[in-house]
């Protein structure tokens, strides 16, 4: 089985978020336990595995964190759409993705690659002294979908932040995400939070970003963002508000490419 590691949502190595994309042959999926120890083994936030589908350029695509595996990821798709525009499909400008929450697009950007996915839909919920006490400050709104979106004041809030993990556990959504309105360059910046999934901290988070764009676009009246992540490897993303579709453009570099033993067996 082909290993790639590619730093995503970056052109710099050791800068974005790392994904490790598994390339497999046409055919069944691997045993899940499988494809589960070797994202426990890569340690990283999420490990693709993707497979040649009926149709052509299209593809079916899995996503493992270390913990288990999860229904969507935007990193490791971009990390996904890389590799296979770069060596499996060097003159297509387009693939697609068959996956847990449908039929997903990723093309050619100039020197970036886009991605197609759906807006989350997301409900204002109650600021509590739950989340205030997790997270060490009280935010000026919170939103729930699949993750729970906490709007802060200032981007010095999100960037100084260092929320209790424990607490974190407690709270409703899968992955916390604190954002606030950008400055300079950016529109908006975040920093997303996943001890439920064994990630302290996700460096740079495409599947947020289909909460945080509907958000920042309808605050600030646009349609395009450009966004920051503001962890420690930190990474933009190019983002575009399109009826229920969110546009996630961005960059990828390699980092390596490897082989997994094929008669792994567990």
């Amino acid at each position: 089985m082909k290993q790639y590691i590619v730093d995503a949502f970056t052109d710099t190595v050791f800068r974005g978020n790392q994904a490790a994309v598994c390339v497999l042959e046409r055919g069944s999926w691997p045993k899940d336990s499988l494809m589960q120890s070797i994202a426990a083994e890569n340690r990283f936030s999420e490990t693709a595995f993707v497979m040649p589908a009926g149709a052509a350029r299209t593809y079916q695509l899995r996503w493992f964190t270390p913990e288990g595996e999860i229904d969507f990821c935007g990193h490791a798709t971009m990390g996904t759409a890389y590799v296979l525009l770069r060596f499996y499909e060097p003159d297509a400008a387009q693939v697609w993705f068959e996956a847990q929450i449908g039929t997903l697009a990723a093309q050619r950007d100039g020197d970036r690659i886009e991605l197609d996915f759906p807006a989350y839909p997301c409900s204002q919920t109650d600021v509590t002294e739950e989340i205030a006490s997790a997270i060490g400050i009280v935010p000026l709104e919170a939103y729930l979908s699949r993750d729970l979106l906490l709007v802060l004041p200032d981007e010095d809030a999100v960037r100084r932040l260092s929320p209790d993990q424990a607490r974190l556990m407690n709270l409703p959504g899968l992955l916390t995400v604190v954002t606030a309105k950008g400055t300079g360059e950016y529109d908006c910046v975040s920093r997303i939070f996943a001890p439920k999934l064994g990630i302290p901290e996700d460096p740079v988070t495409g599947s947020a970003h289909c909460m945080i764009t509907p958000y920042w676009c309808s605050r600030l009246g646009k349609d395009t963002l450009i966004c920051f992540q503001a962890s420690e490897r930190s990474g933009a993303l190019y983002t575009r508000l399109d009826g229920d579709r969110v546009k996630i453009s961005g960059k990828a570099v390699l980092y390596s490419v490897g082989d997994i033993l094929t008669d792994l067996d567990v």
